[in-house]
């Protein structure tokens, strides 16, 4: 499969919206024919619907290969981030067309055409559209605040074993790591290189500047659950 065709991105692109919209219509006449109280029927437009959605499935497989998992036990946590981060940052180029490009259009039309209807209908959309794009944006945020955290949990883990096969204990540095505070609650790792842009905290701003009012951007705690960060290191029992 030749991507950088532009004929076969297109028709595989409409292929899978095609298959898309037949799930989705298919699953309308199910509940159509439920509500008529044609069981046999609603079955029919069930199964149906779920074969289309293989179809589709098969073609956005294609269209995204970088999504295809054939082993998900071989991943690494990194590898698994980025497959998900990528399924976010498709998730946000879509809701942002249908806010910005495809349904300001749509409504546009229709104020042209005097349908008052059709023109609330999609204004209603673009303000969904938004809201799904900004909880996908949050989501894809909170991914990039997660790494450190798996990765300060694993260096733990991996003393931890140390200190179980060797002897010692799991202890911390003595000296905490300049400019960065952790999360006692949830471990999120504050790091003044970074700031907390979407809470108004610019990069580059310590710790000890963030107002009171600030929260933790993972769990929502206050600033005063924040203690200096240490890194886990070994100790002689």
């Amino acid at each position: 499969m030749d991507l950088s065709k532009p004929n076969t991105q297109a028709n595989l692109e409409a292929a899978f919206g095609g298959e898309s919209m037949a799930n989705r219509k298919y699953l309308f006449f199910a509940e159509v024919a439920k509500q008529l109280g044609n069981s046999d029927l609603a079955k029919l437009f069930r199964d149906t619907a779920n074969q289309e959605t293989e179809h589709a499935f098969a073609h956005f497989r294609l269209l995204h290969p970088e999504l295809v998992i054939e082993d998900p036990a071989s991943l690494s946590e990194a590898q698994k981030q980025a497959v998900l981060a990528r399924c976010l940052q498709l998730a946000i180029e879509g809701e942002t067309y249908e806010y910005t490009t495809m349904y300001p259009e749509f409504a546009a039309q229709a104020r042209a055409d005097r349908d008052s209807g059709a023109e609330a209908e999609f204004n209603e959309q673009i303000d969904e559209s938004k809201d799904h794009a900004g909880i996908f944006r949050t989501a894809a945020k909170n991914f990039g605040l997660l790494a450190p955290i798996e990765q300060h949990h694993a260096e733990r883990y991996g003393i931890a074993l140390e200190a179980l096969n060797g002897g010692g204990r799991l202890g911390e540095a003595a000296e905490p790591v300049a400019g960065k505070w952790i999360c006692k609650v949830c471990s999120m790792i504050y790091d003044p290189a970074s700031g907390d842009p979407d809470s108004g905290i610019a990069p580059g701003t310590p710790f000890e500047a963030i107002p009171d009012s600030w929260v933790c951007p993972i769990c929502g705690t206050r600033k005063a659950n924040f203690v200096p960060y240490r890194e886990p290191e070994l100790q002689a029992d």
